[in-house]
C-alpha cells in the first residue's frame, strides 16, 4: 500500500496541473487581449459639427460665428478636432495667446487685433472642450494635455513656429498657468512670457468648501456633480457672485466678468453669452471644466510647478551664460511680465506679486497693474494689455 502513495500523489499533481493548464488556456485570450475599455474613446464633438458647412449662415446674434476672428481653421488631431485662428504679417514676430478656463479664444480677440495692427503675427486656439474644439473624454485635463495642445496648434501653421526664440507667449488666467508650464519645459522656444491675471499662483484660500466638493472625485455620484457644476456655471449677471468662468472660487467670478464685452465690434456679445452657449451646445464643456480644476496646476503651485523657472530665468540674466559672446535662447532678459487687474479678487495683485517674487526672484519679475480693472482685464482691456506686453518686449530686447 505504501508503494502506491507516491504514485497517487504524482497523479494528483498531474491532474492539478492539467486543471490549471485548462483554466489558463480558457482565460488566455482575455490575458493577452487588452480590455475593451482601454481603447481610446471618441471625443465629445464641439458645436462646430452641428453647423451648416457654409460659413456666414448663422443668425446675426449668434455668440460665436466662425468668422468672428480671421484665419480660422479646423485641425484634426488624435484628441479630436482643434479650432485655430492665425493672421497678421507673415514677416512679423509671432505671438501665441492662451485664453482662460471658461471662455474660448475670441475672449482675447481685442488683444490679438491690437497686436496685428502693430505688425505682429498672432495665433489663438480654443482649448479642448471649449468653443469649437472637441473634448477628449478619456484623459485628465492636466498640464500635459494643454502643453500637447499647444504643440498641435503650432504644428498646424504653414509658417515656422518652432526653434529658438520662436514666439512670444501671452497667457490669460488658466492660460497663464499653462503658459508657465510650457515655458518651463521649452524655455528656448519662448521669446518672452507675459502672464495676465494668471492661475498657478492663486492661493487656495480663495476656494470655498462648496467648490472643493463640486470639483472633487469619488465623493458624490458623477452625474449629480455634473448637474450641480452646470447649474453653478450658469451666468447670473444680476447676482454679485456669478459663474462666469474665472479661475477663482471653482469657476465663480464677479458680475463684471459675466458682463464683460467680448468683441468691441459687437457690443452686445458678453462673456455670459459665450458661457451660456457652451453650456447648451458643447457636451464636453462641463467635463472639461471640471477636469481642469481637478488636474491643472491652478492653486498654490509656486513651489511645485514654477520654481524650476527661477534657475532658467537666472541663467538668462547672466552675461555669456553659454560662452563668451553668446547667450541662452528664449525668455529674453530672464524676466517674466505679470499684468494684473487692480480690483481682481481672484488673482489678487498683492498676493500674485509677493508669491511670484518669492518663487522666481525679485529680478525675474515685472509687475504691471491696470487701474480700474478686475479679472476680466485680459478681455475688456485687451489693447492696454497688448501695449504693456510690447513695452516689456522692447525693454527686454534692449537689456540684452
Amino acid at each position: 500500500m505504501r508503494s502506491l502513495e507516491p504514485k497517487l500523489a504524482s497523479a494528483a499533481v498531474t491532474a492539478s496541473a492539467l486543471v490549471l493548464l485548462a483554466a489558463y488556456l480558457r482565460i488566455r485570450p482575455a490575458l493577452i487581449r487588452p480590455p475593451s475599455d482601454t481603447a481610446p474613446k471618441p471625443p465629445a464633438r464641439s458645436p462646430r459639427w452641428r453647423l451648416p458647412l457654409e460659413e456666414g449662415v448663422l443668425p446675426p446674434r449668434h455668440p460665436y460665428p466662425l468668422d468672428l476672428l480671421p484665419g480660422g481653421r479646423d485641425v484634426e488631431t488624435p484628441y479630436g478636432f482643434l479650432r485655430v485662428y492665425e493672421w497678421g504679417s507673415e514677416d512679423g514676430q509671432k505671438v501665441l495667446l492662451l485664453h482662460g478656463i471658461g471662455t474660448p479664444c475670441p475672449a482675447l480677440g481685442e488683444m490679438a487685433r491690437e497686436l496685428v495692427e502693430r505688425g505682429y503675427r498672432v495665433m489663438l486656439f480654443d482649448f479642448f472642450g471649449r468653443g469649437y474644439s472637441d473634448a477628449p473624454t478619456d484623459l485628465p485635463y492636466d498640464a500635459r494635455l494643454y502643453v500637447t495642445q499647444i504643440h498641435l496648434a503650432l504644428a498646424s501653421s504653414p509658417l515656422a513656429w518652432s526653434g529658438a526664440n520662436a514666439f512670444h507667449l501671452i497667457g490669460y488666467s488658466l492660460g497663464g498657468a499653462v503658459a508657465a508650464s510650457f515655458a518651463r519645459y521649452h524655455p528656448h522656444a519662448v521669446r518672452s512670457l507675459v502672464l495676465v491675471t494668471p492661475g498657478g499662483l492663486i492661493r487656495s484660500h480663495h476656494v470655498s468648501r462648496t467648490s472643493r466638493l463640486l470639483y472633487s472625485e469619488g465623493v458624490l455620484p458623477e452625474p449629480l456633480l455634473r448637474r450641480l457644476v452646470r447649474r453653478r456655471l450658469e451666468p447670473r449677471p444680476s447676482s454679485p457672485p456669478s459663474g462666469g468662468g474665472g479661475t477663482g472660487d471653482g469657476g465663480q467670478a464677479s458680475s463684471e466678468f459675466d458682463d464683460a464685452v467680448i468683441d468691441p465690434s459687437r457690443p452686445g456679445l458678453r462673456v455670459a453669452d459665450l458661457m451660456e452657449w457652451q453650456l447648451r451646445r458643447h457636451p464636453g464643456f462641463v467635463p472639461a471644466y471640471r477636469s481642469t480644476l481637478r488636474h491643472t496646476p491652478i492653486y498654490d503651485q509656486g513651489d511645485a510647478e514654477w520654481k524650476p523657472l527661477r534657475g532658467i530665468l537666472a541663467a538668462r540674466r547672466q552675461k555669456g551664460a553659454v560662452g563668451e559672446g553668446s547667450k541662452l535662447p528664449g525668455l529674453t532678459g530672464g524676466r517674466i511680465c505679470f499684468v494684473l487687474g487692480e480690483t481682481d479678487s481672484i488673482s489678487v495683485p498683492e498676493e500674485i506679486g509677493e508669491d511670484a517674487k518669492r518663487v522666481l526672484g525679485d529680478e525675474a519679475v515685472v509687475i504691471e497693474v491696470v487701474k480700474g480693472a478686475g479679472h476680466e482685464v485680459g478681455i475688456t482691456r485687451g489693447r492696454d494689455v497688448a501695449g504693456l506686453a510690447v513695452e516689456f518686449w522692447m525693454s527686454s530686447e534692449q537689456a540684452t
